[in-house]
C-alpha cells in the first residue's frame, strides 16, 4: 500500500473542495485551483479530511495513488499559504529590477532580459540580487523559477549567475599556470 496515498488531507476551515467526476476544486483565502484526475482514483470527503482510494493493486493504480493524494494536498496548501521560490543573482553587473508586472533582469547579455509575470504569478526583487517568485500553484511558482534561472546557471568555476538560496554550487579548480 502507498504510504503517502493513504494518509488522509486535512482540510482547514476556510477552505472549500468541490469534487465532480474526476475533477477537483479547491477554493480557499488566497484563490481557487482546479485539477482533472485519473477517473478510477477514488476521492472521497468525510469529517472534514480527504481521502483517495485505488480500485485495484495494480501498477498504474499503485503509482497514480500517491501522486494524485500529494497533488491534492499541494492544491490545498497552496489557496491556504500559497508557495514561494527564492533565487540570488550573483555576478558583477547582474542585477534584476521590477517594472510594474514585468521583470527586468541584466545578466551580462547586450540586452537587458524582460520577462512578464505570468497569470497566478507574482515576482518581487526585494534587493538587485534577490528575486522572489510566489503563487498559489506549486507547479507554475515551481516552473517559472527554473524559466529565470534558465537564463543564466550558476557556472562551476566562478558560481556566477542565477541560483536558488539553497542551492549549492559545486566548484571547480580552473587552469593552472606554468
Amino acid at each position: 500500500m502507498s504510504r503517502i496515498g493513504k494518509k488522509p488531507i486535512e482540510i482547514p476551515s476556510g477552505v472549500d473542495v468541490k469534487f465532480d467526476g474526476n475533477t477537483v476544486t479547491v477554493k480557499g483565502p488566497k484563490g481557487e485551483l482546479s485539477q482533472t484526475f485519473d477517473s478510477s482514483m477514488k476521492i472521497s470527503l468525510q469529517d472534514g479530511s480527504l481521502t483517495v482510494e485505488r480500485p485495484s493493486d495494480s501498477k498504474k493504480h499503485k503509482s497514480l495513488h500517491g501522486l494524485v493524494r500529494t497533488l491534492i494536498q499541494n492544491m490545498v496548501v497552496g489557496v491556504t499559504e500559497g508557495y514561494k521560490k527564492e533565487l540570488e543573482i550573483i555576478g558583477t553587473g547582474y542585477r534584476a529590477a521590477k517594472n510594474g508586472k514585468k521583470l527586468a533582469l541584466n545578466l551580462g547579455f547586450s540586452h537587458p532580459l524582460e520577462l512578464e509575470d505570468p497569470a497566478g504569478i507574482e515576482t518581487e526583487v526585494p534587493a538587485p540580487t534577490k528575486i522572489v517568485v510566489s503563487g498559489i500553484d506549486k507547479q507554475q511558482v515551481g516552473q517559472y523559477a527554473a524559466l529565470i534561472r534558465k537564463y543564466r546557471q550558476p557556472e562551476p568555476y566562478k558560481g556566477k549567475g542565477i541560483r536558488y538560496v539553497d542551492e549549492y554550487v559545486r566548484r571547480k579548480v580552473g587552469k593552472t599556470g606554468k
